[in-house]
């Protein structure tokens, strides 16, 4: 009988000597994360606007009466991208100095037509019929003309409150030189045809025209709002003047805006597949991050509210050379003097602006907000905000703001205690299941924000980020 020597060999032949990793995942149980979404940012305007409720779903910002008479240059009121022109300011051109006929001058005012040019685009061209005024809403406008041999002279500047044309309203003939935008403008343009329109229909005008009488002095503080007449450092009893506080007859109003859309779950995935993690759960939360995501874009963005479209113009202002310098947000903070709050900026501009810094030797500290370290420039922290558009050209804005109710600042807008209200102002509204078993849901977000004064919010325009050199 031969003995037999138990085998050192494998029982297969891959050498395998124990359970394969592969194999032992079928019984073991995947550690995961909640879905992950690349979109969800700090959203740090979001945190830091102070919220205010708005019961009625309007928010009524009602101001002193502003305007300055007097001062040579014509003040606009803006909507968002809409600009007017405010009547009374109609008389600070000469011909109209002086008169008072303020549903004349309305008239005049809604005649007017809003045109946006782009850098370096003729406004009118030399030789050309002067039969428009233009207003300059905002913007810089070259004056240009032909010297001696005919070379191109530039001859002077106009800016914000500026106009051009006055003079072709009453008598026509043609422009003596060319205008042509230096940044991008908004103008607002009034045709001769419509102001004869309104001439013929208004004798007072054409009195008033055929005079030119000389301005009228209103009274007026610093900030263009209308005077509170008062005495002080008397002695004795003199007779103490009478004086009203005058409101804006149209204030502005902002209507909450919202964002919405339809979470569609079918219930075969809600039913089965909720462990470890709820699918209806993880589904509204990937969808409230974009909703609130969206939110800030239209924070920043929307043409009626948003904070680029809203900054008074008198409140922005532009960058030196191109980067934005230390001395660019020292002139931002001359804006927003009265206690800002924080710059908000594109990251790109964050780090043009460190960048800027390190070639003058300049290190801005930095400060703890919630957690997080982030940059500041004189004790005011700048916080990231990729909402803030970059255009073609690699410029964009940088914002200051001062925030509150309180402090007359830029306040958030929303309204808690809706019906289904899931996180404050959103809400989560079950809506039907189809044929396919397919569940919907509402998923709204109420919001909206507004500028209290106009000094509240400051705009760095026109800042490079492209540039490295």
């Amino acid at each position: 009988m031969t003995e037999t020597t138990p085998s050192t060999a494998p029982a297969n032949g891959n050498g395998q000597l124990s359970l394969s990793t592969e194999a032992a995942r079928q019984l073991a149980t995947t550690t995961k994360t909640p879905p992950q979404m690349q979109e969800i940012t700090s959203r740090w305007l979001l945190r830091l606007l102070p919220w205010v409720q708005c019961s009625g779903g309007v928010f009524r910002v009602n101001r002193r009466l502003t305007y300055t008479l007097g001062d040579g240059r014509i003040t606009f009121s803006t909507t968002g991208s809409e600009v007017r022109v405010i009547p009374a300011e109609l008389t600070e051109l000469p011909m109209l100095r002086g008169f008072d006929d303020m549903e004349v001058l309305g008239a005049l005012a809604g005649r007017f037509v809003q045109r946006e040019f782009e850098a370096d685009e003729k406004i009118v061209a030399e030789g050309s019929p002067a039969d428009r005024l233009v207003l300059i809403a905002h913007g810089r406008v070259r004056k240009i003309g032909r010297g001696a041999y005919g070379d191109e002279q530039h001859l002077g500047t106009l800016a914000d409150g500026d106009y051009l044309g006055e003079q072709s309203l009453v008598d026509g003939g043609t422009f003596q030189h060319t205008w042509r935008t230096k940044t991008p403008t908004t103008v607002l343009t009034l045709s001769r045809q419509d102001f004869e329109q309104i001439a013929e229909q208004s004798p007072a005008l054409r009195e008033h025209i055929e005079s030119w009488r000389s301005s009228v002095e209103h009274a007026h503080n610093d900030y263009g709002e209308a005077a509170i007449d008062m005495a002080s450092g008397h002695t004795g009893e003199p007779t103490l003047p009478g004086t009203f506080v005058d409101y804006e007859l149209g204030p502005r109003e902002y209507e909450l805006s919202v964002a919405q859309t339809v979470l569609r779950v079918h219930s075969r995935v809600s039913d089965l597949y909720n462990q470890p993690m709820s699918q209806l759960d993880q589904q509204l939360r990937l969808t409230i991050e974009a909703l609130r995501e969206r939110q800030e874009h239209e924070l920043v963005n929307n043409r009626e509210f948003g904070l680029l479209h809203n900054a008074d113009f008198s409140q922005r202002i532009r960058t030196r050379s191109g980067p934005p310098t230390p001395d660019d947000l020292d002139d931002l903070l001359a804006t927003v003097w009265k206690d800002p709050a924080f710059f908000l900026a594109h990251p790109q501009a964050i780090a043009a602006f460190g960048r800027e810094c390190s070639k003058r030797g300049v290190y801005p500290q930095s400060g703890e907000v919630n957690g997080h370290r982030v940059p500041s420039w004189r004790g005011v922290p700048i916080f990231p905000c990729n909402k803030i558009p970059i255009s073609g050209t690699s410029t964009t804005s940088i914002l200051l703001m001062r925030t509150g109710q309180e402090n007359q600042g830029v306040v958030g807008l929303h309204q808690t205690g809706i019906p289904d209200e899931y996180q404050p102002s959103l809400s989560v509204r079950f809506m039907n299941i189809n044929e396919q078993a397919i569940v919907s849901y509402l998923v709204s977000a109420y919001y909206s924000c507004a500028v209290l004064v106009p000094d509240a919010l400051g705009v760095l325009e026109d800042v490079e980020v492209g540039r490295n050199g």
